[in-house]
């Protein structure tokens, strides 16, 4: 069986969403990999509309749910992430865009001392007690920063060490070390990889492409293996070799047979 993977999107649009590159790359990363990739998204309302010609936001814009926007992206194969458990995935993704931090969390508006969504929280917490692996992309691993930094001081990237980003995540407990956009990082004691993409200014999609596959593919290299193992058989019998005559001395290059120990 392939291995699902859960991505987390935040609408559409990297001023208020998710970043749609970096999400449309992760998830032929994915299929490329023989991955079942699993749209998710909170049920909720965004808490700004930005026009994205002008980069401001649109006060008389009206307002948009985000599982409408991120099905855009999912092509309409979206979940609500609330209703996915921890133990139907096997790895856990979540592009960037500022969506992150102000639809998964609200970062944008508290920085440091910020709230994550209590479900994308439920999620990161449980994948984390079942040792599965989880991806960031660009400003996610802010969020990996806020609920894994202090309880299990993860090591992520936010590309340059000096960005406003890095240094919050920092104090939030995580372990955050500079990256080159076409690299990851890897936490093999939490199984987080984390990428930089947008976070490195003057990035190119070439380059960010790069960095997403590899983040991909590590994380599904972390995955477990979906396949069901085969079934043990009935109990087998051991096998009695017949005594020979007593006349016929048993050769020293006969085997030998000894009861099979149980499965």
């Amino acid at each position: 069986m392939a291995k699902r993977v859960g991505v987390v999107l935040s609408g559409c649009g990297n001023k208020d969403g998710s970043e749609i590159r970096e999400a449309v790359l992760t998830l032929l990363s994915l299929e490329r990999g023989g991955a079942e990739p699993v749209c998710l998204a909170p049920d909720l309302t965004q808490s700004r509309v930005v026009d994205h010609l002008s980069g401001k936001v649109d006060p008389e814009a009206s307002p948009r749910r985000v599982p409408a926007e991120a099905a855009r992206i999912a092509r309409g194969q979206l979940l609500d992430i609330a209703s996915v458990r921890d133990n139907e995935l096997d790895a856990l993704i979540f592009p960037g865009g500022e969506g992150v931090a102000n639809v998964l969390s609200d970062y944008a508006d508290k920085g440091v001392v910020c709230k994550v969504h209590p479900e994308v929280e439920r999620l990161l917490k449980a994948m984390l007690a079942r040792r599965r692996p989880m991806g960031f992309i660009c400003l996610a691993p802010i969020l990996a920063a806020r609920v894994l930094g202090p309880v299990a001081g993860v090591r992520i990237t936010l590309g340059a060490r000096a960005c406003e980003p890095a240094k919050h995540a920092a104090i939030m407990g995580a372990d955050v070390r500079p990256c080159p956009v076409r690299d990851i990082m890897v936490d093999q004691k939490t199984s987080v990889v984390s990428t930089p993409a947008y976070m490195i200014d003057d990035a190119r999609l070439a380059d960010v492409a790069v960095g997403i596959d590899k983040a991909v593919r590590m994380v599904l290299s972390l995955a477990r293996d979906r396949r069901p193992r085969p079934s043990p058989g009935p109990t087998a019998q051991p096998e009695v070799k017949a005594s020979p005559p007593a006349s016929q001395p048993i050769s020293a290059s006969e085997p030998i047979v000894r009861k099979r120990p149980g499965p």
